[in-house]
């Protein structure tokens, strides 16, 4: 193995102030990888963009702590900065079907959230309010799962897709919970895995909170690998036994967080060898986030995306970007960081030649 120094800012148009140089950890035998990447996927003019309207259709009252609007700000700044065009966007077909959901839900609970009658004790715990039972709200977290199978799908053909929502890692089985409903990791790793479309599936959650639904559910599973890195010290008080758990102190900054991500990822590459990773890209280990505990900055998010997609891209892997959680009360600011995994993305699908 060997370590190399990666200077990005010579080709790629940085936003202001981002420096985007990382150390990745790559091994000897990686020519060889590209090479058969670059048979094994599907020529594709530029980076597939997952987007649904419905993702921002539900209105919560004013003042909920759930950017609902985020996912439309997402879609419209990658336009309109020009990182991507509107010909890159796939909107899924329809939204999830029962039988998929099945694979993870348990059906009454699917049933009784399809038909808006879940109880107040279960509405409480989704966090959502009486908007949980309305047809809008059961719309958008339906076509958020087909949204990420999407992603997968076109991850599995061109090498790399990104959705403009996704990574709902804290609903369970029979019961959602922290603005999750149903879990569309989970969903689409079971989906996939029926299909025989892959054998072993990564799911890396970034996001500042444990992904504890996801954890439980593949609990028992040795064909599914659950990467959890998150504040030890925030929601969900009871965690989970996640297949690898990386719990982190609280006020952890760049360097050392971007460090310990090389460290973890480049090893789970290696021993689990996935055939697909499904990232959770969450924005809420940033120092100025509502909810999260860590101190990254803008910089810093954007260093973890560019190492995260060129060391699983480099291995040969096709990863599906999710943008995960993220709490800020000015929409564009929460989008723009989003949207870092997008840029990201898209250098990284033209750097390795997608």
């Amino acid at each position: 193995m060997l370590w190399r120094r990666v200077l990005l800012s010579k080709y790629f148009k940085r936003p202001s102030g981002l420096d985007l140089t990382w150390t990745c950890l790559l091994s000897p035998a990686n020519d060889r990888k590209q090479e058969i990447r670059q048979h094994r996927f599907s020529a594709v003019a530029a980076l597939p963009i997952v987007h649904h309207p419905a993702y921002s259709k539900p209105q919560l009252p004013d003042g909920h702590r759930f950017p609902m609007g985020v996912f439309q700000r997402v879609h419209d700044l990658l336009i309109e900065d020009q990182v991507i065009q509107a010909s890159q966007v796939h909107v899924p077909a329809g939204i999830a079907t029962d039988d998929q959901l099945h694979m993870v839900h348990e059906k009454d609970f699917v049933a009784r959230f399809s038909n808006g009658t879940l109880n107040e004790a279960e509405v409480r715990r989704i966090g959502f309010g009486e908007v949980t039972r309305h047809p809008d709200l059961i719309e958008r977290t339906k076509a958020e799962v087909a949204g990420t199978l999407l992603t997968a799908e076109l991850a599995l053909q061109h090498g790399l897709a990104c959705n403009t929502a996704g990574g709902t890692h804290h609903a369970f089985p029979s019961f959602g919970s922290g603005f999750c409903i149903l879990n569309d990791l989970a969903v689409t790793a079971k989906v996939l895995l029926h299909r025989k479309a892959v054998d072993r599936i990564l799911i890396l959650d970034l996001d500042v909170h444990q992904g504890d639904g996801t954890a439980f559910i593949f609990r028992d599973r040795k064909d599914v690998f659950t990467l959890s890195m998150h504040a030890a010290n925030n929601f969900p008080a009871r965690k989970q036994k996640s297949t690898l758990d990386v719990p982190l102190p609280d006020g952890m900054e760049d360097d050392d967080y971007l460090r310990t991500v090389a460290e973890v990822v480049s090893g789970v590459l290696q021993d689990f060898r996935p055939d697909l990773v499904l990232y959770d890209a969450g924005v809420d280990p940033h120092a100025d986030d509502k909810l999260g505990r860590l101190k990254l900055t803008d910089n810093g998010l954007m260093r973890r995306e560019m190492q995260v997609l060129d060391s699983v891209m480099a291995a040969g892997i096709p990863i599906a970007g999710n943008i995960g959680g993220g709490y800020h009360p000015d929409l564009t600011v929460l989008a723009r960081r989003h949207c870092l995994l997008h840029r990201a993305a898209a250098q990284m699908f033209v750097d390795h030649k997608l």
